[in-house]
């Protein structure tokens, strides 16, 4: 049995896998499909960075657990990124997406590039989904992973500057990691098709995944509300 935590990374995804108990000693790998990963371990808990269960339409508090996450972030707030209904996360083209989103929000609201530029791997596990799957696939942000795991207390450090790498907030993220269990080695060389961060992100995500197998896991919102397919919209930590 084993707990895995992912994160999307510019070869597809990356996947660390851990067990539920007791030392770690991660396996790391790339994969070019998410479906992969779900076919890969059939009674593994997944905790993935990237957003599952999307609204119809978007109000002014935004999608039920992005309000609730930003609150504890501090100045790391800003990488919860706002996002839009479902109709346009299926678009592909960036001007349709902000109309299409402006329509589906009160008050009217665009799409960030950021948010765009993950668009398809939003559409490629929604799917995926189906509300039997949330037994195993969970959403999970790394700067509220990082939050739990630091006391919840959020990193002082970005990850980047810029769009470039910090090195000292990699370097923050890397030794709290290290406390929780994790060895320098582990977070040392991420696999090629993935970045510095995208190891360490993945790494804290297989974390909260050992927390929701031990029951400890929390969900923001208490009570997450459900879109139209049935899949529950909330971010756990």
């Amino acid at each position: 049995m084993r707990v895995v935590g992912i994160d999307g990374c510019p070869a597809g995804w990356i996947a660390v896998s851990i067990s539920p108990e007791g030392p770690i000693e991660p396996e790391i790998r790339i994969v070019s499909r998410f479906a992969e990963l779900i076919e890969a371990a059939e009674n593994a808990i997944l905790a993935v960075d990237m957003p599952i269960g999307l609204s119809d339409f978007i109000g002014p508090e935004g999608r039920g657990p992005e309000r609730l996450v930003r609150q504890r972030l501090g100045e790391r707030q800003s990488s919860v990124f706002s996002v839009p209904c479902r109709s346009a996360v299926m678009t592909e083209d960036y001007r349709e997406a902000c109309a299409v989103a402006a329509a589906a929000s009160d008050p009217p609201r665009m799409v960030s590039k950021q948010c765009f530029h993950i668009f398809p791997k939003m559409r490629e596990i929604d799917a995926l989904m189906t509300p039997a799957l949330e037994a195993r696939v969970y959403e999970v942000h790394p700067e509220l992973a990082f939050w739990r795991l630091n006391g919840e207390a959020a990193m002082s450090l970005p990850k980047k500057v810029k769009s470039r790498p910090n090195p000292a907030g990699l370097d923050q993220r890397r030794d709290l990691l290290v406390r929780h269990g994790y060895e320098a080695r582990h977070l040392a060389n991420p696999p090629r098709g993935a970045a510095a961060d995208d190891l360490l992100d993945a790494a804290a995500n297989a974390l909260i995944a050992r927390r929701i197998f031990r029951g400890e896991g929390e969900s923001f919102p208490a009570e997450p509300a459900r879109d139209s397919r049935g899949l529950r919209i909330a971010i756990w930590a």
